[in-house]
């Protein structure tokens, strides 16, 4: 049964040259590369302009991933009270979804709202890909060997180095919560793309589908996880977030339920004469 078990890598950094790549990073890089991807391709087909979705995501991300981090080391203040400069880095691990998510929504709404865009449609657009980005990011955990669950005896438990930091004396294997996150991510995005075509969703609804499912999801996962967190009332501190997240998706889903797909999601650019220069 041992065999079976899924092995973690050796390590999650190359050295080409002088130059380290790290998987983390990786991870995080191709996920956004998919993002931006599929959501070019969706938010064209709802009318919109290509290349918006790469501009917005040039912005977004970066927003996005200060906001992980900020959310990470707000949650987790006991790994970096004794040196506080490691809050900053980032490629040894440690973004938590709710605050990238956060983040970015917030930078991408204020870029959406200059250019007088419909943020609902945006959102609705660019949904599946950021569930896909998701998960493709789960690798890197998987990498660093980090944010897995209890030990296990099922067949796909994951290995994890005994001396790791969050092992358990004894145990060989654990839940692969990495796994978990990413196999519900890739479904969360499917589903997400089925309801948006079978019931012509707008006004954010599909945004919101996608962030109760992958609440949904996240909670359940996380109460599988042993490495440390803050607590409320008596459970882990993402768990809670997530309910929170969850009940604010599933009102908003109830609230907007009779909001119709925009027929128009950019403003219209007035035609200019080019004789004289003027719109007619």
């Amino acid at each position: 049964m041992a065999l079976a078990y899924l092995p973690s890598p050796s390590s999650g950094v190359w050295d080409l040259g002088p130059f380290p790549v790290r998987a983390y990073a990786l991870a995080i890089i191709l996920g956004v590369v998919a993002a931006v991807l599929i959501g070019e391709r969706r938010w064209v087909a709802r009318g919109g302009t290509k290349g918006l979705v790469t501009d917005v995501a040039t912005l977004a991300v970066p927003g996005g991933i200060v906001g992980a981090r900020i959310y990470h080391v707000v949650t987790s203040p006991d790994r970096y009270l004794d040196d506080p400069v490691a809050a900053l880095y980032v490629w040894q691990g440690g973004l938590g979804i709710p605050g990238g998510i956060a983040g970015g929504f917030l930078v991408a709404w204020l870029v959406l709202h200059r250019r007088g865009i419909a943020k609902g449609a945006f959102a609705d657009a660019v949904a599946p890909g950021v569930a896909v980005a998701q998960a493709i990011g789960r690798l890197g955990n998987w990498f660093n060997q980090e944010l897995f669950g209890r030990p296990t005896t099922l067949p796909w438990g994951l290995r994890i180095d005994p001396d790791n930091a969050d092992a358990v004396a004894g145990a060989v294997a654990y839940h692969p919560t990495f796994l978990y996150e990413l196999l519900w991510n890739l479904a969360v995005a499917a589903v997400v793309v089925w309801a948006d075509r079978r019931f012509r969703m707008g006004g954010g609804r599909v945004f919101a589908l996608y962030l109760a499912l992958y609440a949904t999801g996240r909670m359940w996962i996380e109460a599988l996880r042993i490495d440390d967190a803050n607590t409320l009332l008596g459970l882990r501190l993402n768990i809670v977030v997530m309910g929170v997240v969850l009940v604010g998706a599933l009102a908003y889903l109830v609230l907007r339920r009779r909001e119709r797909r925009e027929q128009q999601v950019e403003p219209q650019i007035e035609p200019v004469d080019e004789t004289t220069g003027a719109t007619p």
